[in-house]
């Protein structure tokens, strides 16, 4: 898997050469630092950067506001990107694995988290939000031996409306577009309950048929 020729390890049925485990770890450790990984990790140090440009002059700057959407937009658009590289390039990694879904919810919930605490978005929307998102995360863990649930084309449309209505209350808007952030998010919150509303419906469809496929097992195996 690591691309070294069978002679460098000693041969077949000889023991590894000295350092050729240092060897494997250097390359594993190497596959780390690819464009996914960095567009990840660009990400997660985007989250604080962020909350510090959202709260400058008390929260409530126009020019300071701007900055802050800039730093959102960047992190939902490395967000597209560094996934579609991963799966298309072969860059897969278990901590990509471990910090892609944490670098998302860690913007959203920081952008959340600040408009509710400067009053403005209401704290039941940023309440439901983050109840969906983490309440999905610890499903899939809860189903996860019995497989995986994959992303469905209405999760995927939820998070691009979540995207578009957190960016838009984040800037300084007023007047028709003040009143159409309303709305956006509105269907954003909409989209939230009911892709996760069929999020547990596949977790307990997929659940039942690992614990059937398992009592199938052992009845065979008596």
């Amino acid at each position: 898997m690591t691309g070294v020729p069978a002679s460098a390890a000693g041969g077949t049925g000889a023991k590894p050469a000295p350092g050729g485990k240092l060897g494997a770890a250097a390359v594993n450790q190497a596959s780390l630092w690819n464009i996914a990984n960095i567009l990840t990790m660009l990400r997660l140090v985007l989250v604080p950067c962020f909350v510090v440009l959202m709260l400058q002059e008390g929260g409530f700057d126009p020019a300071w506001r701007a900055w802050a959407w800039a730093a959102f937009a960047v992190a939902m658009i490395t967000d597209v990107f560094d996934g579609h590289l991963a799966r298309t390039y072969n860059l897969v990694t278990d901590f990509g694995k471990i910090a892609d879904p944490i670098a998302d919810k860690a913007i959203m919930g920081a952008a959340l988290l600040c408009l509710s605490a400067l009053g403005d978005l209401p704290w039941w929307v940023t309440g439901v939000i983050l109840f969906r998102e983490l309440g999905i995360t610890v499903l899939r863990f809860w189903v996860i031996r019995h497989g995986v649930i994959p992303a469905s084309r209405g999760g995927k449309v939820k998070t691009l409306a979540q995207g578009v209505a957190v960016g838009m209350y984040v800037l300084a808007l007023t007047g028709p577009l003040a009143t159409l952030r309303f709305w956006v998010m509105a269907v954003a919150v909409v989209l939230t309950v009911a892709t996760g509303l069929d999020y547990v419906r596949q977790a307990v469809v997929l659940r039942r048929q690992g614990l059937a496929a398992e009592r199938a097992a052992a009845e065979s195996a008596r």
